[in-house]
Formats: C-alpha cells, sequence, structure tokens
C-alpha cells in the first residue's frame, strides 16, 4: 500500500469537507501511518473462517485498505459511509484493492440496528473502524434505535462499536482508534458492561500526546487505539505505548486482565496499570473515601439555573449573600475574596429556595470537575477553611467536587492532609490510570484510593497551601 498516495488522497478529501457536516458527522479521517499500525494489530491471531472485514464510517478507505494489505486471504468487504463527498474517494480506493466489496452509502445506526433486530446482513470476522465522535441526545431517534438492541450509550463513537460487536461472529476481531473517554465515567458504564460481557480486550494502545493523532483536523481527545476479541476469555493484554505519532518505536508490557478490569468493580473501569506499577503495595492507595468516612459531592448550587440571584460586585446589594468559591478566587492556593471576574460572581443572595443547597462553614476540599488542557495535573484541590470566608454559611457551586462529611466541614488535619496528597504528582499518575480525559467526577474520587487517616493527618501537618509542585510532592513522597 502506498502510504503517501493514501494520505495525500485523504488530505485532498479533508479539503473538500463542509466543516459543518465534518462537525455534524463527528469526521476525523485516519492518518495512514495509524491505519497501518491498527491493521497489523487486526491481522495478529488466529480466525479458523475466510476473513471478511467490516469498515463502518469508511472516509476515503484508507482503513479498509490497510487492513487488505495486512490480512491474508479476506474473501469480501463491506463499508458505510455517509458523506456524500467521500464516495468517489471510497469508490476509487476499494475497487483498486481487487475485491469483492460492498459499500453503503446509508446511516451504520439504522442499517446495523434492522440487521440485528431481524437477523440479516452479513455477520463479521474483522473490523477496523475510526468510529464518528459526537455525542448523542437523550431524546434522540438514535438513542431509541439503539435501546431497541439492547445499547445504552451517550456518543456515536461507543454505539457504533457496540453496534460492530452485536454484528461479529464468534472469535471475531475488532480494533478501533478512539477517545479514551470510555474507559470511565458513569455515562459510560453502560456501554463498558455489554463491552466486556461480549468480548475480551487483548490490546490497548497509549499515545502520550493528545494532539498528534489527528493533527489535521485539530482534534484534542485523548485518543487510545482498542483491540478486542469476541466471545473469548483473555488472561493477558498487551499495552503498547507510543512517542507521539512515533509508531515505529513503541514499548510494550503484558499485564493480567484482572490488572485492567478489577473484578467486582461495579463501574467496569479499564485501567492502564504500565503507568502505575508504582501504586502496588502503596501505603499511598489502600483505603477508599468510604473507607475514611468521608463523602463526595458535586457541588449542589447550578449557577446558570440561577442567573438572578449572582452577585458580581458585593457593593450591588444589601441583601444577605453567601459566599460562592470559584477557581479564580484561590491563587497559588491562597484564597483572594472577594475577586472581581468577567464571567463569574462572587456570591449568591440568600433565598428560601436555595437554602438546602448552603453548607455551613469549615474545612472542605474542592476538587476541580474540568481542568483545562494545559494544566499539568488532572486532579487539581483547594482548601477552604472557616476563616475563608467571613460567613457562616457557603455555596458550592456545580463546577466543583466538594469532599465533606455529612455536607459539613472534615477534621482539619485530614481536610489539609487530603488537599496536600489530591496535588501530588502520585496523585495525578495514579488518576491516569482509569481517566483518560480531563473531567474528574465524584464516580471517579469514589473509586480511588487515598492514604490513612494516620497518614493524612500527618500530611496535613506539614503542608500549607502556598507550596509549590516540588515540596507538595516531596511531602507526599516521603510517607511512600
Amino acid at each position: 500500500m502506498n502510504l503517501a498516495l493514501i494520505d495525500s488522497i485523504r488530505l485532498e478529501a479533508n479539503t473538500k469537507l463542509d466543516p459543518n457536516n465534518k462537525s455534524l458527522f463527528g469526521q476525523f479521517m485516519t492518518p495512514a501511518k495509524v491505519a497501518m499500525f491498527m491493521a497489523k494489530m487486526l491481522s495478529e491471531g488466529s480466525v479458523t473462517e475466510e476473513p471478511n472485514l467490516l469498515d463502518c464510517g469508511a472516509g476515503v478507505g484508507t482503513l479498509t485498505s490497510a487492513a487488505v494489505h495486512c490480512i491474508k486471504n479476506i474473501q469480501s468487504i463491506e463499508q458505510w459511509e455517509i458523506d456524500p463527498i467521500m464516495k468517489p474517494y471510497l469508490e476509487s480506493n476499494t475497487r483498486a484493492l481487487g475485491l469483492p466489496f460492498l459499500t453503503h452509502y446509508s446511516d451504520f445506526i439504522e442499517d446495523a440496528v434492522n440487521n440485528i433486530k431481524n437477523n440479516t446482513g452479513t455477520r463479521f470476522t474483522h473490523a477496523i473502524l475510526n468510529p464518528p465522535y459526537k455525542k448523542i441526545n437523550s431524546n434522540s431517534s438514535y438513542r431509541k434505535l439503539l435501546r431497541s438492541v439492547g445499547i445504552e450509550t451517550v456518543n456515536l463513537y461507543t454505539a457504533f462499536i457496540a453496534l460492530t460487536i452485536l454484528l461479529m461472529k464468534d472469535g471475531g476481531r475488532i480494533v478501533a482508534i478512539v477517545p479514551r473517554s470510555f474507559c470511565n465515567g458513569t455515562y459510560y458504564r453502560p456501554f463498558r458492561k455489554l463491552m466486556l460481557e461480549h468480548c475480551s480486550i487483548n490490546k490497548l494502545h497509549l499515545f502520550d500526546s493528545r494532539v498528534s493523532t489527528f493533527q489535521d483536523d485539530d482534534v484534542l481527545q485523548e485518543n487510545i487505539i482498542i483491540s478486542l476479541v469476541k466471545g473469548r476469555s483473555i488472561s493477558e493484554v498487551v499495552i503498547s505505548t507510543s512517542n507521539s505519532d512515533d509508531l515505529e518505536n513503541i514499548e510494550l508490557n503484558t499485564f493480567k486482565t484482572s490488572e485492567i478490569i478489577i473484578e467486582h468493580d461495579p463501574e467496569s473501569f479499564i485501567r492502564f496499570p504500565s503507568e502505575a506499577k508504582f501504586i502496588q503495595n502503596s501505603k499511598l492507595f489502600k483505603h477508599s473515601l468510604l473507607d475514611l468516612g468521608i463523602k463526595v459531592s458535586t457541588g449542589p448550587v447550578v449557577d446558570f439555573r440561577e442567573k438572578s440571584s449572582l452577585i458580581k460586585d458585593l457593593k450591588d446589594t444589601t441583601l444577605p449573600i453567601i459566599p460562592m468559591p470559584y477557581p479564580h478566587h484561590f491563587v497559588n492556593g491562597i484564597i483572594e475574596y472577594p475577586k472581581q471576574h468577567k464571567k463569574y460572581p462572587n456570591a449568591i443572595l440568600k433565598t428560601e429556595k436555595l437554602s438546602k443547597s448552603f453548607w455551613p462553614s469549615g474545612y472542605y476540599v474542592l476538587i476541580k470537575r474540568f481542568s483545562s488542557k494545559e494544566e499539568k495535573r488532572r486532579v487539581v484541590a483547594y482548601l477552604v477553611t472557616p476563616t475563608s470566608f467571613e460567613s457562616s454559611l457557603l455555596a458550592f457551586e456545580n463546577g466543583w467536587n466538594v469532599l465533606h462529611f455529612e455536607k459539613h466541614g472534615l477534621q482539619k488535619s485530614i481536610a489539609t492532609g487530603l488537599t496536600c496528597f489530591l496535588n501530588s504528582m502520585e496523585v495525578d499518575n495514579y488518576f491516569r490510570v482509569f481517566s483518560g480525559h480531563t473531567q474528574v467526577n465524584a464516580t471517579d474520587l469514589r473509586n480511588m484510593l487515598f492514604p490513612s487517616k494516620d497518614l493524612l493527618e500527618a500530611m496535613g501537618e506539614k503542608y500549607s497551601p502556598e507550596m509549590n509542585q516540588q515540596q507538595i510532592d516531596s511531602i507526599v513522597e516521603s510517607f511512600k
């Protein structure tokens, strides 16, 4: 396969895509180098039947061409592509392969659901895909269609994989390049359970950069390549890692499947232990928040629903107000309040309607739910003390995860120690074991492990909020 020619065709087609349709379809076409890497992964292992190939969301046919190049004796090809701009490129590239093929210029979700419900259409031995990335609205026709075949999911890419799984023969192999976001989080739990019920993971590939894989399309998701085998129990998973898009020099590690998917984990998180061998037998990761008697909640005040009650300038009202901290109120860990911001308020009116959303002042740990891609750490925590705000009540907005005790403050030394621990690079590395996106969910924190209370108290005695990263890491490492 001529990689340069295929990539030039991809780039030419890319320039012709309507930006609106590109967003609508979630189109990000696979670079030829990545396609070949995926195809080689797909070709490994034996399939007893004559191979037939599925490529849904085929684009210009890069993945199909790569798969035919790597897999011996493919008997037939079946593709789906919904964008008419792709048609001449896809037809030409597929026809050049000299194999029987069928291309559907129709909606894969609609066709696949129909084939699954009516037991019609082809069942495949191999599938290679770069599915579209786009959220599915809860009331959309797609959600209803997918539910009719037992699929509950929130994004097109997981819908495509789930349908592909249901269209595979026993022993069939699937390789897909997808965002890593499905590996954890509540929204993707039903998809993870479906995938792991029908398939085993046999390989995972991680890119160390968010942007390099689809740099021509300005894609900022953190992507992985996942290899699945349907209906087979596999005891080991190979995890490979590449330096950005350098797929010639990769690091390989083999792990027990039980290290990737923890038995009896109700969330079915997919973990990446190649990033965290240091965790094993570490005193830093022994206890859950439940063990420690600590609760985590999303901040109860949804600010955009309370716009009329938000106060930017405290001089603008004489009515009773409740301080409402935002990230801009924390500067190098130290609270600056009140502080003007072009977007965010300083406080919210004290109203009867919101009375149950206000918590008494005390020692709380606030963890940002959303961090920017530029931040070095995924988990960013701040300490709130009883003297941080001149108020007996506080309002925590929905952008925070709040560590608390029954909606009251924590013990001082525990809260201080938690803030130190959560802001360490040890925790950042640990968190990346099962999370590939910048959002930190309350469920993620409930599934994390923490030091004992004694260790947290000892960390708290040494920590102060103005410390830099090196000082924080030095404290935490001293307790390993």
